[in-house]
């Protein structure tokens, strides 16, 4: 039992790409301590409608180095546009994975589930 305790788990979703794909993800409070420690991740920017319809506002690719990482203007900009959670896709490891993600989110994403 002792392996049980400690922080919860994040609560988990999906989001289904242009291709037909599904990518799970880790849904987290929008906060900058969070964006610091996303690496090597894709980060969906997300608000909800009046529904709890999760509606994606930013997609983008974040790596370890500094050109890579997700900025304090990045997060200004998704809050400007209502978002309140940040959803994390950890399973693209390359960069070129990450972008192909990202270029599979960018147009007309639909939540699988939320």
């Amino acid at each position: 039992m002792a392996g049980l305790r400690g922080p919860a788990a994040p609560a988990l979703s999906a989001w289904r790409g242009r291709s037909g794909r599904r990518y799970v993800v880790g849904v987290h409070e929008l906060a900058e301590p969070e964006l610091a420690e996303v690496d090597e991740a894709v980060v969906i920017a997300v608000r909800r409608d009046d529904t709890g319809i999760a509606q994606a506002v930013s997609i983008a690719a974040a790596g370890k180095g500094p050109r890579e990482r997700l900025h304090r203007n990045w997060l200004a900009r998704a809050r400007q546009e209502g978002a309140t959670e940040m959803h994390v896709h950890r399973l693209a490891e390359s960069e070129d994975e990450r972008r192909a993600v990202v270029a599979d989110l960018a147009a007309d994403t639909e939540p699988a589930t939320a």
